[in-house]
């Protein structure tokens, strides 16, 4: 594990784990804009959760059909050690050319004003879009790290703990290498 302190006594920390294990206010996740469940985090997500979350999103879907890229809607948390899920929709990876970063940055903003207008004090992120929808892994550990510390460096965020919860060693030493060598 690796952390960094900000002032007011706020702190991003990077873990190695199950995002569905990690206690936090709030937990992110890494969804599909039908928000109709998927594989991955989004699957995890769902199994630990339980029914409950599926069912919230049926109900929205009804009111508004999807959720679009960049953006988020909230669930209760069902049995994961949270009060609530973001689901968040990243980019497919397209290139890079598309946009991608502009709604890679979008999630992570979004997700923590919505945790800031909830008066979360935690919020998990999972490493979004890097899975099937292929982005590449370091310049999404670029665009988390910097999105997350520019808002924990803000005079005005009070949420005091943001963690990034990626899966695997191999995804561990790319966030691991982005945050310990990123100017702050």
């Amino acid at each position: 594990m690796l952390e960094q302190q900000f002032p007011g006594e706020k702190i991003l920390r990077l873990i190695d784990g199950d995002i569905t294990r990690i206690a936090a206010d709030v937990i992110v996740n890494a969804a599909n804009s039908a928000l109709a469940g998927g594989g991955g985090v989004d699957g995890a997500i769902h199994r630990a959760g339980g029914p409950t979350l599926m069912q919230e999103l049926d109900e929205i879907r009804r009111r508004s059909g999807h959720c679009p890229t960049g953006g988020a809607v909230v669930t209760g948390a069902g049995a994961l050690p949270a009060r609530w899920v973001f689901h968040a929709v990243g980019p497919v990876y397209r290139g890079g050319s598309h946009g991608e970063a502009e709604l890679l940055e979008s999630c992570y903003r979004t997700c923590l004003r919505m945790a800031e207008e909830r008066a979360a004090k935690s919020i998990s992120f999972p490493s979004i879009s890097t899975g099937v929808y292929g982005y590449p892994l370091a310049t999404a550990a670029d665009i988390a790290l910097n999105t997350v510390t520019n808002h924990l460096s803000g005079p005005d965020a009070q949420i005091r703990e943001v963690i990034l919860v990626v899966f695997g060693a191999a995804a561990y030493q790319v966030y691991a290498a982005k945050f310990q060598n990123r100017e702050i």
